[in-house]
């Protein structure tokens, strides 16, 4: 059959999401089909390979990757890149390492909706991308069709329980801890925590840290005290309004990331409230504008560009032919002390602005799974 064409009489190049439309599949099976994959339903397959003809669809680009066995090309599909610094320099730990071996890189972000990521991994399947560097939305990605696409695969920042692929994570509650354990230590016994999404990996280790520090200290558990809220500003500063509701309110409150961190200390000053003498604050991922508050932002720092480096390092590894079991790499944090944590009745404080390195207690991270790498990358 010739190539169809337009009113004017021009080629119309035909796309594989013209085939996915055309057969009522998604770009992942037409894909599936074009490489050969047995693993497609056989009346699936006819479907796609008729439609296939009927449109003299022609896989250029697969056809190409195949013969090279893979494009050098890298996807990175990013949770939500509103995050701030921490994923701005996750990007560029990423880029930085693809770029010095040859790979070219496009980002894409997934807006923590699980439908719009798995969009995006559907068009890396389509464009037989070398390789994935995912921060998954939660724990129903589905990385299936990515493996049997034969792409290989490395989670950055978050886990998927259960799912056996290279991931590279910080701490989280060892972080968490080291944070919540400093309070406790300055003299605040009515301890908040404003947790991020509990379906990630994320959200759900960092308030386990904040439990286990305040267990550890035999400070009793108050679960009243514990809001669990988006990772964005709004939702932190709703949380941080509810629970200032309380009588009596919390002395301190530990936010397990940086917009909510925001949110909570917008909540603080509309609630007329001091940083610390009426409320310390610790926040989570170390931030640029932390020093510059006020009172300056006490945060738990993490590796984020090493994080994206070792990742990028991961993935070559896997291209350049490791076969071995999955990796996973776990970066330790830091504990960055300013005034929002001083010891309680104290103003000023004599905090101190250097960041202090954090050796991970023992025991708190017993769940983190096989291998630990405490490598800076440079």
């Amino acid at each position: 059959m010739p190539d169809p064409t337009d009113e004017q009489g021009e080629r119309v190049v035909t796309t594989i999401f013209d085939v996915a439309r055309a057969a009522g599949v998604s770009t992942s099976t037409v894909s599936r089909v074009v490489n050969g994959n047995e693993r497609v339903d056989p009346k699936l397959a006819a479907r796609v390979t008729r439609v296939v003809k009927e449109l003299s669809y022609r896989p250029n680009r697969v056809a190409r990757s195949l013969r090279l066995r893979h494009n050098r090309v890298w996807a990175l599909v990013i949770s939500d890149i509103r995050t701030g610094p921490f994923f701005a320099d996750v990007v560029r730990g990423v880029e930085d390492g693809a770029h010095e071996v040859g790979y070219p890189m496009f980002l894409c972000n997934a807006d923590e909706d699980p439908a719009k990521e798995a969009g995006y991994l559907q068009l890396a399947i389509a464009e037989n991308v070398a390789g994935v560097i995912l921060t998954p939305a939660g724990p129903a990605t589905d990385l299936g069709p990515l493996f049997d696409a034969g792409i290989r695969v490395v989670l950055a920042d978050r886990k998927l329980p259960g799912c056996p692929v290279d991931t590279v994570v910080a701490d989280n509650i060892a972080g968490a801890m080291q944070g919540v354990e400093h309070l406790v230590a300055n003299g605040y016994s009515r301890i908040a925590c404003i947790a991020g999404p509990l379906t990630v990996t994320t959200g759900s280790e960092r308030l386990s840290g904040y439990r286990m520090a305040l267990e550890r200290a035999g400070v009793a558990s108050d679960e009243s005290l514990v809001r669990v809220a988006d990772f964005r500003e709004q939702g932190g500063r709703e949380a941080m309004l509810e629970l200032l509701k309380q009588d009596p309110r919390p002395d301190a409150v530990f936010v397990s990331n940086n917009r909510m961190a925001a949110g909570a200390l917008q909540a603080i000053e509309e609630s007329g409230l001091a940083v610390p003498e009426e409320i310390a604050v610790v926040g989570y991922d170390e931030i640029s504008w932390a020093p510059l508050l006020r009172t300056e932002l006490t945060t738990v720092g993490q590796p984020a560009y090493d994080l994206g480096r070792e990742s990028a390092r991961l993935l070559l590894n896997r291209l350049s032919g490791y076969s071995g079991t999955p990796r996973t790499v776990v970066l330790p944090t830091s504990l960055n002390i300013r005034n929002s944590s001083a010891p309680k009745g104290r103003a000023d404080g004599g905090a101190c602005s250097r960041p202090q390195p954090f050796a991970p207690i023992a025991g708190a991270s017993s769940k983190q799974p096989q291998a630990r790498s405490r490598r800076r990358l440079r």
